[in-house]
């Protein structure tokens, strides 16, 4: 099995991804405990440093890129210091991003969580600001990325869909895409946190379990039930599989063929941060597929990495070489 996933990680690299979404720039501003306002009784932090790290659809990008593909990152982002963050991190690892849209009537999307501590005291995020347009595309922009997207789409092995709510994914848009991979036989995958019912006739469907409830709305209870609720959806939708995940109980696959996959974890070890596994499962899935993997292989490869994720503080990436480290392990 190692000697099997060592030569499928080596069929990874290069592999030309298109991914279409809602680019998220995550900012951390770190400070330090100063003193008690005057003004309120609330702290007050010296800021003593400023991140900023890909998340959303840009960090399926970034994990990609690590991974060793070709990526091709498109989405809306405004005329600001995120979007400028957002572009240093995803072209020094590579990717192309002329597909990502500049609109300077918005704002890039941003989650800004302020860190607090001290000399003697532990660090804890205190606050969270968040700050997007909800205001649709508009047209220009939408006519805009279809011919990006015309012009990208023949050089593409695989094509993810990462839709976070925030409008990026219009319906045209949706429509020509899943349309253009029918039509080449392109595996696609979509990661839709609200609207999964959306996307019919989506190749791969990934969805943890706590969305995966609300898209059937009902509780579930068990693997059975998880069985159940991911067969509805993968006939509801027309797809050829639906990915679940299950946090420290794996993942599930059903494809469309009847089959059923349940992959355990791959490592117990200690859980650091779930933030952004997800999107490193994503894109380890879409880069195994676009290289002929069968899918339950592609799955249990993205649940190899996705639990290299997990043991990292924050949105993180995962690099091939530490994929080929955790199967030697």
């Amino acid at each position: 099995m190692k000697q099997e996933f060592s030569s499928v990680i080596a069929a990874l690299q290069g592999k030309r991804i298109l991914v279409i979404g809602d680019m998220v720039a995550d900012i951390y501003l770190d400070g330090r405990i100063s003193r008690i306002s005057r003004e309120a009784p609330v702290l007050v932090l010296e800021q003593v440093g400023e991140k900023i790290v890909a998340g959303g659809a840009a960090n399926v990008v970034n994990n990609i890129a690590t991974l060793g593909g070709t990526v091709y990152a498109a989405g809306l982002v405004g005329a600001d210091k995120g979007a400028k963050g957002l572009r240093d991190i995803l072209e020094q690892n590579g990717a192309h991003t002329e597909g990502m849209l500049t609109d300077p009537s918005r704002p890039t999307i941003s989650k800004t969580r302020i860190i607090a501590g001290g000399r003697a005291t532990v660090s804890q995020q205190i606050v969270r600001i968040d700050k997007e347009s909800r205001e649709p595309m508009s047209p220009v922009l939408e006519a805009e990325m279809e011919r990006y997207l015309k012009k990208v789409l023949p050089e593409i092995d695989g094509v993810v869909i990462s839709d976070y709510g925030a409008g990026t994914v219009t319906e045209g848009l949706q429509q020509a895409l899943i349309a253009y991979c029918r039509q080449h036989d392109l595996p696609s995958i979509v990661d839709s946190r609200y609207a999964i019912r959306r996307f019919r006739h989506i190749g791969y469907v990934k969805q943890n379990d706590a969305e995966l409830a609300a898209a059937v709305g009902r509780s579930l209870h068990g693997a059975e039930e998880i069985i159940a609720a991911g067969r509805e959806l993968l006939q509801d939708l027309e797809a050829d599989g639906v990915l679940v995940t299950r946090g420290e109980l794996g993942m599930i696959l059903i494809e469309k063929d009847g089959a059923v996959h349940d992959i355990p974890v791959s490592d117990k070890s200690e859980v650091f941060d779930v933030s952004g596994a997800g999107d490193t499962c994503v894109a380890t899935v879409i880069l195994a597929l676009a290289a002929g993997v069968q899918p339950a292989r592609a799955a249990e490869l993205s649940n190899i990495a996705s639990g290299i994720a997990v043991r990292k503080l924050g949105t993180s990436t995962v690099s091939s070489q530490e994929l080929l480290q955790a199967l030697q392990r």
